[in-house]
């Protein structure tokens, strides 16, 4: 896509804007004023480089910049006249082109196209989010706020009588909990923030070889990203590595999006329940082999 666009050959003696001052002329276009640094993060390019932009947009008269009233320090930058006839013109461009290429396809494969490349931003979106958090082992300071992620999760759901929240043996001390042979606990972390957790050990009442996905919670600022696959991920990983063949879990009946991510990573739902577990709010359980 690059080579056929001939993004790579961006100058090439064309008097008109280069590509990142497209974008940014688009974004003012759809909201303005905006201060450098809000073009910054929407544009994900450091300050200085917005900067330069916006000062080579501005000396060719398509944007202008005013100090803002409440900070000195940050100017807020808006298109002039000129620079919405030249936005115009890029969007005139922008049609045409892309116009030209699906004209070559026929419907049902241009709605393929369209939605594929929607498909693709939102994993992208996904992705960049994701580098704000990391997956790692559970450690002792991570207990009492894991405690109240947990509980309130579970409150959110309607599910905080059940014994497996009250049970604060394991709530209050997770790290303590796993700390035992095939046992394992991981968190989702938001720089010291704990946002999500999610471990495996021994299904009680099972032979050696099942396993049970427990307490795989998130905060709803992590839910979303893709980091519950990750963590999902990581948990079964681990379960393998530890010599388990089956993970099983049960989960309640108002968590949906829980069901259809552990449907899409390969667990089917079960009738019938394993080991001897003491939920009393999980009307739906789950297996996977491993």
């Amino acid at each position: 896509m690059v080579r056929q666009l001939g993004l790579l050959s961006v100058g090439n003696g064309s008097p008109g804007p280069t590509l990142p001052e497209c974008h940014v002329l688009i974004e003012l276009a759809g909201e303005s004023p905006l201060t450098i640094t809000r073009l910054a993060e929407r544009l994900a390019v450091d300050k200085s480089t917005m900067s330069r932009t916006v000062g080579r947009l501005g000396r060719r008269g398509l944007v202008e910049a005013s100090v803002k009233a409440a900070d000195k320090r940050a100017k807020l930058v808006c298109l002039t006249p000129k620079g919405r006839r030249q936005v115009r013109r890029i969007d005139r461009q922008a049609d045409r082109q892309v116009a030209a290429a699906l004209e070559l396809l026929a419907p049902a494969d241009q709605a393929a196209v369209v939605e594929g490349l929607e498909l693709y931003a939102k994993a992208l979106t996904r992705s960049r989010a994701q580098r704000d958090f990391i997956v790692r082992p559970i450690r002792r300071s991570d207990n009492a706020a894991l405690a109240r992620l947990i509980r309130g999760v579970m409150r959110e759901y309607g599910i905080a009588d059940d014994p497996c929240a009250a049970d604060g043996t394991e709530v209050d001390a997770m790290f303590e909990a796993y700390q035992r042979d095939r046992w394992a606990y991981f968190v989702v972390a938001r720089g010291r923030r704990v946002v999500g957790g999610g471990g495996i050990g021994p299904l009680e009442g099972a032979d050696d070889s099942i396993c049970e996905l427990r307490k795989m919670y998130f905060l709803p600022e992590a839910r979303g990203l893709g980091l519950g696959r990750t963590l999902l991920d990581t948990c079964l990983a681990t379960a393998r590595e530890l010599g388990y063949r089956t993970c099983y879990l049960e989960t309640a009946g108002s968590m949906g999006e829980a069901h259809r991510l552990y449907e899409r990573a390969g667990f089917r739902e079960r009738k019938t329940p394993l080991g001897k577990t003491v939920y009393t709010s999980c009307e739906r359980r789950f297996a996977m082999a491993l």
